[in-house]
C-alpha cells in the first residue's frame, strides 16, 4: 500500500509541474511573458501596468487564441535565454528577428519594421558611418543597437541594462550618442522637449521585423501567436493599436488592415 501511495504521489507531482510551467498554451493558462519597462511607445510601464504596442498586440492575440499572460519585466540581455530556458514562455520586446537570435530561439511573424538611429545632442555631426571615431555610443546591452554600434568603426561602445539608464548618460554629457530605435528616441525627444536632441546616423532594419520570441520547441504556441496575429491584421486591430501608440508614424503596408503580414522563417 506504502509502495502504491508513493507512486500516486509521483505522479500527481509530476503532473503539477507539468500544468505549472506555462508553455503549452493551452486554453485558459497563464504565460510567463518578459518585457521591458522603458521603451516607449514599444514596451513601457504605465501606472503598475505593462503597456505599449507591442504589450497590447500580444493581449489581443492571447485573448483570441484562449490563454492568458502574465507580464515580467526582465532585463533585455537575459531576455532570450530566459525564454529559451523555460523560465518565461514569450519575449515581448521590439526583438528584431536576426539570423543569429534564431539559434537560440523561435519567432512569430513579424508585427513591426523600424529604424535604428543615433540620437545626440545638437550640433554633435554624427550623421555618417564613418563620424564615430573616437565617440561613446551607449546602447541596451545585447540589443541589436549593440551589434549596429559595434560595427561603426573606431566608436567606444558602453552597455547599458536599459534605454533610461543610457539616456542619462546621454543628458549629462556621458555619452556622444545613443543608438536606438527611432521610435523609442522620439518619445525621449517629447518626454524632454529642454534637451536639445536631435538624430544623427539613422538606417532601416528592413530585413528583420519585430517579433515574438518562443522556445524552439513550443510549436504549438508559435501557430497559436501567429494565427491570432493574423486575426489582428486582417481585422485592423494591429493598425488601430499602432495608430495608438505611434502617432505620427505609418505602419508597414503588410500590416495594414488585410495586409499580408510579415512572415519570418526560423530555419
Amino acid at each position: 500500500m506504502r509502495k502504491l501511495l508513493s507512486t500516486l504521489v509521483l505522479v500527481v507531482t509530476a503532473t503539477a509541474g507539468l500544468a505549472a510551467c506555462g508553455s503549452s498554451g493551452d486554453a485558459g493558462q497563464t504565460l510567463r511573458v518578459g518585457t521591458l519597462a522603458d521603451a516607449p511607445p514599444s514596451i513601457f510601464l504605465q501606472d503598475g501596468r505593462f503597456t505599449g504596442y507591442d504589450n497590447e498586440l500580444l493581449r489581443d492575440i492571447a485573448q483570441r487564441e484562449g490563454f492568458q499572460v502574465e507580464f515580467v519585466g526582465t532585463e533585455f540581455a537575459t531576455l532570450l535565454g530566459k525564454v529559451a530556458g523555460g523560465q518565461l514562455d514569450i519575449g515581448s520586446s521590439t526583438i528584431s528577428a536576426t539570423g543569429a537570435r534564431k539559434k537560440t530561439v523561435a519567432f512569430s511573424n513579424g508585427y513591426d519594421t523600424s529604424y535604428t538611429t543615433v540620437v545626440t545632442k545638437k550640433g554633435a555631426a554624427l550623421s555618417g558611418p564613418g563620424s564615430f571615431a573616437g565617440k561613446r555610443l551607449g546602447v541596451v546591452q545585447g540589443s541589436v543597437q549593440d551589434e549596429f554600434a559595434a560595427k561603426l568603426a573606431g566608436a567606444e561602445v558602453v552597455r547599458f541594462p536599459d534605454y533610461n539608464a543610457g539616456f542619462a548618460q546621454l543628458r549629462s554629457g556621458g555619452l556622444d550618442g545613443w543608438v536606438v530605435p527611432k521610435d523609442i528616441g522620439q518619445k525621449y525627444f517629447d518626454q524632454n522637449p529642454a534637451v536639445p536632441l536631435e538624430f544623427g546616423y539613422t538606417v532601416l532594419d528592413k530585413d528583420t521585423p519585430s517579433a515574438f520570441a518562443v522556445a524552439k520547441s513550443n510549436t504549438d504556441l508559435l501557430n497559436k501567436i501567429n494565427d491570432g496575429l493574423a486575426k489582428a491584421i486582417a481585422d485592423g486591430t494591429a493598425a488601430r493599436l499602432h495608430a495608438q501608440f505611434y502617432r505620427s508614424a505609418p505602419i508597414a503596408k503588410e500590416l495594414d488592415k488585410g495586409g499580408s503580414g510579415l512572415p519570418v522563417k526560423n530555419s
